[in-house]
């Protein structure tokens, strides 16, 4: 059964219900994400490890809508988290605490505190000074920290520059040569156990070779430390796996770096996020004016840059297709937003239907990285989201009013 965006007598539905009906119900811009689809890939990456002992941990920061990760949840998954914000999310949504791990480079105490008192699975140390602030913490509340240490292997993820993590100029992890050095130093500090190793070396990674290198870089490293006497108990070999026509199948991956993780004593975790959500999303999004000016087409949408920030940021491509039937006429143009930057656009000389004024467009594969990197930029209100479960459209969250974006404020 097909699962997603698919048409249906021409029309553009998610999992069989019409996206015209959604807009109509809770206007635009609308995030509408299928949970048939994101259960699925889910399902892929969890199937594609049984081989080994694994934990698939979703990578929060892509899309950490609540009604999603209650979800996931229930499916068993663990949870990748960044911030204090996203491990309480997830422990609220019921990913139970030794399920999540905690990356990013600039960790609060406040935050360490958070992780300690919570007693997860692992903290993805990125530096010595990190491991000793967990250690003091730790010590502090008369418990143990499990710390597996991020390193950085050098490798090139083929990706674009601005979502490359594994590159010795990038400020992720520490270089693979120190790794040594730093578990022994941790020796000493009563506060925390060294468990295992992680490396993630970028986003939106369509090629196996850079993932199966990371994994045989971190099965050898683990292997060495095991033999000193650590008890390795973990290989996070991260995520960073794209998606569009090129993407890497979950298969692909596993196949591409089981061969260095088969027969470990070690259990191996893995952290996709864009891979589980991207494809299970779209922004729908409203045509406002269609325009002809110094020999260019451009069409004007209720969507801009605050919503999907991606193509400004990144120059990432996003495919964009009228929801209504196709009228067969293709048109070039530039699809751009109403915010004041030049930058606010979302394809530049896309050829899409002939679009009219008023009509629906959806910007596809948008489930990850989409509303969780969205802003008020403008003083523009956040768009809704809209979960699509069992052919049944939910309100994951309301569109954000003038009040909301005011109500901190102090004149």
């Amino acid at each position: 059964m097909a699962t997603g965006f698919f048409r249906k007598s021409g029309e553009l539905t998610c999992d069989g219900v019409s996206l015209e009906d959604l807009a109509r119900k809770f206007g635009t811009p609308l995030y509408v994400y299928s949970w048939a689809r994101i259960e699925q890939n889910y399902r892929r990456f969890d199937d594609a490890f049984s081989e080994v002992l694994h934990l698939v941990c979703y990578a929060t920061k892509a899309n950490s809508s609540l009604a999603i990760l209650k979800r996931l949840a229930a499916l068993g998954s663990g949870a990748d988290v960044v911030s204090g914000g996203e491990l309480r999310a997830a422990l609220e949504c019921g990913i139970p605490a030794d399920r999540i791990v905690f990356s990013g480079v600039g960790k609060t105490e406040e935050e360490i505190a958070q992780g300690v008192a919570s007693g997860i699975l692992s903290f993805n140390a990125e530096s010595e000074r990190e491991i000793e602030k967990i250690d003091a913490i730790a010590r502090s509340r008369g418990t143990v920290a499990r710390v597996a240490l991020r390193v950085n292997p050098d490798i090139d993820a083929r990706s674009h520059p601005y979502i490359s993590t594994g590159l010795r100029q990038n400020k992720f992890g520490v270089g693979i040569a120190k790794a040594h050095g730093i578990f022994e130093k941790a020796r000493r500090l009563a506060g925390v156990r060294m468990t295992g190793v992680q490396a993630h070396i970028g986003s939106q990674i369509l090629e196996a070779g850079p993932l199966a290198e990371t994994a045989r870089e971190l099965a050898a490293l683990a292997g060495s430390l095991a033999k000193k006497g650590f008890s390795i108990e973990n290989v996070d070999i991260g995520g960073g796996i794209g998606i569009g026509e090129d993407a890497l199948a979950p298969e692909a991956y596993a196949d591409a770096v089981l061969p260095y993780l088969r027969g470990l004593p070690y259990r191996v975790l893995v952290e996709p996020g864009r891979a589980i959500a991207g494809p299970a999303g779209a922004l729908i999004t409203r045509v406002l004016y269609v325009k002809r000016e110094r020999d260019k087409n451009f069409v004007v949408t209720d969507a801009g840059m605050n919503d999907l920030i991606r193509p400004a940021l990144y120059q990432a491509i996003h495919p964009i297709e009228s929801v209504a039937p196709s009228r067969g006429q293709i048109f070039t143009a530039d699809v751009v937003g109403p915010v004041c930057e030049t930058s606010d656009f979302f394809q530049r000389d896309a050829e899409i239907g002939e679009p009219r004024e008023g009509d629906l467009l959806a910007i596809r594969d948008a489930g990850a990285y989409g509303f969780a990197m969205s802003s008020n930029y403008n003083f523009r209100p956040r768009a809704a989201e809209v979960l699509v479960e069992n052919g049944t459209p939910r309100l994951a969250r309301r569109r954000e009013t003038f009040e909301d974006l005011t109500r901190l404020e102090h004149v």
